[in-house]
């Protein structure tokens, strides 16, 4: 017995947001978004241009591929916190495909790719069938996945990648940055996956009430495994998009990034303990992270007082999360 694509969706929820674009989109953070938007342009003759707008994308784009990763997980009441360590490892892994072994470009896309969907995959399986932790498994990871890059380069960043490769990261067709156009060409492919398929649907049914999905005939397990490999997959498409920008594989790329990708999902709406999860919640999510970080680099206020920001931005939407379920509106 499966439940019906109605009953995976009917969850007993309320709240402030936008349920025809996937099902939880705060209005707050969309109001956040505008009134960020609205201070910066007059604290800063530089914001309100074409240029900024498209630097704002560009800055955003892996950041919010790997908020894209981390909201299936949340949806699933899960957590993925090696999003940075295996954008870095993807990305390395593409780099030494290409420069290191003498593959064709092609295939340094394919092994990097599959590389963060094997750590992904990996976790997957320790969560799913070993019964460990999500926090645990991908703390672990963190760890793994950012030694291997260390170990595979010595430490060293691999530096020159093919046309190709770089036009990925720095190609600007019709002026438009490549990445921005994945970032939301992939935005349109992860809504509609989690939002309009069975994949997305029973996925927030297993964050809402796992029992009661067992119960109904789903498969949970090879569910959550399908989940943590597809986030892992992001962040590798995000380490060889980050790899292609700097023209080199960095193994310390990506520190601190999945927090960033997670704040970005609960800002957009996602409940971090399951069950709510919105794609286009998460992009406007991003867009906040990245205004801001632009808006501050605009104003010369120092990186040391940015993370500061960036944290206190994450502490505030779990805050918020908590206080709209306190009121019954979540």
């Amino acid at each position: 017995m499966v439940p019906s694509e109605a009953g995976a969706v009917a969850a007993p929820r309320r709240g402030l947001s936008w349920r025809d674009l996937g099902g939880a989109i705060r209005l707050e953070s969309l109001v956040v978004l505008v009134l960020l938007c609205l201070a910066l342009s007059l604290l800063s003759p530089y914001f309100l241009s074409v240029a900024n707008a498209l630097n704002i994308l560009l800055a955003t784009s892996v950041i919010g591929i790997l908020g894209f990763a981390s909201t299936f997980v949340i949806a699933s009441a899960g957590i993925d916190l090696s999003l940075g360590s295996v954008l870095g490892f993807g990305g390395v892994v593409g780099a030494l495909a290409v420069n290191v072994l003498g593959l064709p470009w092609p295939f340094g896309i394919v092994l990097g790719l599959a590389a963060g969907a094997f750590c992904g995959l990996i976790n997957g399986l320790l969560v799913a069938l070993a019964g460990i932790p999500a926090f645990i498994v991908t703390l672990g990871m963190l760890g793994v996945a950012r030694g291997a890059a260390l170990v595979l380069t010595g430490g060293q960043p691999i530096y020159g990648l093919p046309a190709p490769l770089v036009w990925l990261g720095q190609g600007r067709p019709f002026g438009v940055p490549v990445p921005a156009i994945l970032f939301l060409a992939l935005a349109a492919v992860t809504h509609f996956l989690l939002s309009r398929t069975r994949f997305g649907k029973y996925a927030l049914v297993i964050g809402d009430n796992e029992n009661a999905a067992r119960a109904t005939g789903i498969h949970v397990a090879r569910l959550r495994i399908g989940l943590y490999t597809l986030s892992g997959l992001l962040a590798g498409l995000a380490g060889l998009l980050f790899a292609a920008r700097v023209n080199s594989g960095d193994p310390t790329a990506g520190i601190s990034y999945e927090l960033t990708a997670i704040t970005a999902a609960i800002l957009g709406g996602s409940n971090l303990f399951g069950g709510r999860a919105s794609v286009v919640g998460t992009l406007i999510g991003a867009l906040i992270m990245g205004v801001l970080q632009n808006g501050l680099n605009l104003l010369a206020v120092s990186s040391f007082y940015q993370q500061m920001a960036i944290g206190s931005v994450l502490v505030l939407a779990v805050w918020l999360d908590q206080w709209n379920r306190s009121r019954g509106r979540a």
